[in-house]
């Protein structure tokens, strides 16, 4: 069973902040190397972005390299599949190592059937949101989810500038969370232009996990790096 505590102390007892380092921004050259360099400078789990080219325009990662990392990583494989068809597929995304499953609610025919599969074998349901996508779509399922993952540009490509209105998206979030009195049981995970900049606000809405690709893997002191969004993070944030 793999071991889900944080790496990321909680402080004064609120939620510790979370950090998940994109691979899509690291050199798949050296792919083992990164990913050991992201474990050691203090990530909480390995964010992992797969593309079809038909959800999103781009092509990225698939199973043979998920069962690959799994056989190297040390932390969870926190997988985000940006499929046309995850009814389909997310069975073979779990067997193939993915210890948190997140899931399009755009892409979905049958969301709260897809959740209770993943939570049947073990597994941490998530459902992303795009941009222009209404947060009140996961209310219905809200909770039976482990995260809710809020898209801040919109998919397909790493490196992307932060869309300013997903901090009133996650502010709307948080209040429907502690509405149905879920707070500490669904996170709420943000991707997309996150850095020291932009952290701040997020973690001041209610977003506690952060997945950061060029913010991490785009400096050379990895250790550095997670440890000023995870400062910024604690510094703003209300749980």
């Amino acid at each position: 069973m793999t071991d889900f505590s944080p790496v990321g102390d909680s402080v004064d007892g609120k939620s510790p902040i979370l950090i998940a380092p994109s691979l899509l921004a690291a050199n798949l050259l050296r792919i083992e190397t990164e990913l050991v360099s992201a474990e050691k400078g203090g990530a909480d789990w390995h964010h992992i972005d797969v593309m079809d080219g038909h959800f999103v325009a781009n092509l990225t990662f698939g199973l043979p390299l998920i069962r690959q990392l799994k056989q190297i990583s040390s932390l969870p494989l926190d997988v985000h599949i940006m499929v046309a068809n995850p009814d389909a597929v997310s069975s073979m995304y779990l067997k193939s190592g993915a210890d948190l499953l997140t899931f399009h609610i755009e892409a979905t025919h049958h969301a709260h059937r897809l959740v209770e599969m993943i939570k049947s074998v073990g597994k941490k349901p998530g459902v992303a949101l795009n941009p222009a996508t209404p947060v009140s779509q996961v209310f219905p399922i809200l909770a039976d989810l482990h995260h809710v993952l809020l898209m801040s540009v919109n998919p397909g490509f790493g490196g992307q500038k932060f869309i300013e209105s997903t901090v009133a998206k996650c502010h709307e979030l948080q209040a429907e969370i502690q509405r149905q009195h879920l707070e500490g049981q669904v996170l709420i995970q943000v991707d997309g232009g996150i850095s020291s900049e932009t952290i701040g606000a997020m973690a001041h809405a209610g977003a506690t996990v952060f997945v950061a690709g060029s913010g991490i893997y785009g400096y050379h002191n990895r250790k550095e790096a997670i440890s000023q969004l995870r400062r910024e993070a604690q510094k703003h944030r209300v749980s």
